[in-house]
């Protein structure tokens, strides 16, 4: 089993961050998924009617990101997802390059609890920001 970092090996400031190019198989995938058909992320006649002028993806695409670097790289495999606080600011456009960037902001001894903000960017543009709160594993646990 792949195990990632243990509480111990964490450090405020420290982060890690993935790069996603979102196509619009993807889009597609997560509305089937999901559930989520809204026209906005499925239909192009449709999404040209609105602010986006196109296709959008769903937020929560973006957030799954996030999801992704908190359990393959910070802390990794065998952390605890607990929380997430969630903004959505700019719309995320199929071909468009989505980093994902989780930074250590706080770290809780007692409670082996790692607070992360967590970000989205687009060509250096923040799509999605908030927090997480994960429970990291212990090497004596």
């Amino acid at each position: 089993m792949q195990q990632g970092l243990y509480f111990d090996e964490l450090a405020v400031g420290q982060s890690a961050e993935i790069t996603r190019v979102v196509g619009a198989a993807d889009v597609e995938a997560f509305a089937e998924v999901s559930g989520d058909t809204n026209p906005a992320h499925l239909d192009e006649a449709y999404a040209q009617t609105t602010p986006f002028g196109g296709r959008i993806a769903h937020g929560m695409l973006a957030a799954a990101y996030v999801s992704a670097v908190l359990g393959t790289k910070l802390p990794g495999p065998g952390a605890i997802y607990l929380s997430q606080s969630l903004r959505f600011r700019r719309p995320v456009k199929i071909g468009d390059p989505v980093t994902a960037r989780v930074t250590v902001k706080a770290l809780d001894a007692k409670k082996s609890h790692v607070t992360l903000e967590t970000l989205c960017l687009v060509n250096g543009k923040t799509v999605l920001d908030g927090e997480a709160l994960v429970l990291a594993p212990r090497r004596d646990a």
